[in-house]
């Protein structure tokens, strides 16, 4: 639960967590949208360079990375490693799958996992119906076409695999509030700067002489890895694991309605349908306490 007498826990603790999980989804699509604009550029690697290094530095300024890493033991260390391990893995398998498969199918892969994580906290019969709207929802947004890049399909299953590993590692470091969490957050994008550094620093490094390059790879970061990953920990340190994988079939609706108005790309009457199962599945759920 989170300590409302901390800095993050009182913001935390002032609006609902369904309201941060709603930041956090519209960052979760602007982000990826600047980074696939940066692709030709930068590269994938690149550009996966800058998202988590921007965002390790961000975490510098506002966190304690470092003393948090100094003062955990063991166990909290270990959970920094896989936690930092996961994000830098993920992020980076995420845009390779990304450069070669439509969107649509690598978020509909990313969304299987996490229904294995809301149906391990099925405990009533209203929640199974809320996860069986929210799928169907999903199903109809999403025009799934298959793919036969094998290289595309496997950095997607293992984009999707680790989105799992997110949330579960992720909740970890919430479990003890939201400061603690995004002082752990903190360090684990540190730890992933680290492992992704002998990566994609050979990209980046070639447009370091590019002003305009830096800041829209800054850009991605900070859409990406810090604004939406902060309001993760506000509302993990809230909700159950089940609850907030249940959320993540919103994504897909946020994504229509950011097409919507940012690209002027008009929902179709199948697109509001699918809307509408997911809003109708995340409003009969029942958190689980």
């Amino acid at each position: 639960m989170t300590n409302a007498n901390s800095g993050y826990g009182r913001v935390a603790a002032r609006v609902p967590p369904q309201a941060w999980f709603g930041v956090s989804a519209v960052f979760h699509y602007l982000g990826p949208s600047f980074a696939v604009l940066l692709f030709p550029a930068v590269g994938v690697l690149g550009v996966a360079w800058f998202r988590v290094a921007s965002a390790a530095a961000a975490f510098c300024l506002i966190a304690s990375p470092i003393r948090t890493l100094r003062q955990a033991d063991w166990k909290g260390r270990l959970l920094l490693v896989g936690l930092g391990l996961c994000l830098a893995v993920m992020n980076t398998s995420f845009y390779l799958a990304l450069d070669r498969l439509p969107m649509s199918l690598v978020a509909a892969m990313e969304f299987v996992g996490t229904i294995a994580v809301a149906l391990w906290g099925l405990r009533t019969g209203r929640n199974l119906i809320a996860l069986i709207l929210t799928v169907l929802g999903v199903a109809v947004l999403i025009d799934v076409k298959w793919a036969s890049d094998p290289m595309g399909l496997f950095w997607s299953a293992l984009n999707a695999l680790l989105f799992v590993g997110y949330i579960v590692l992720g909740h970890r470091a919430a479990a003890n509030g939201a400061d603690q969490g995004v002082e752990r957050l903190g360090a684990a994008m540190v730890i992933a700067f680290i492992a992704l550094m002998p990566l994609g620093f050979v990209q980046a490094v070639a447009v370091l002489d590019q002003p305009l390059l830096i800041l829209a790879g800054i850009g991605v970061g900070l859409c990406s890895s810090v604004i939406p990953y902060i309001c993760d920990q506000l509302a993990m340190s809230r909700l159950p694991r089940a609850s907030f994988a249940l959320l993540l079939a919103l994504l897909p609706a946020t994504a229509t309605v950011i097409a919507a108005i940012v690209l002027t790309q008009i929902p179709s009457f199948r697109d509001l349908v699918g809307i509408a199962l997911v809003m109708a599945g995340v409003a009969i759920h029942r958190p689980l306490r």
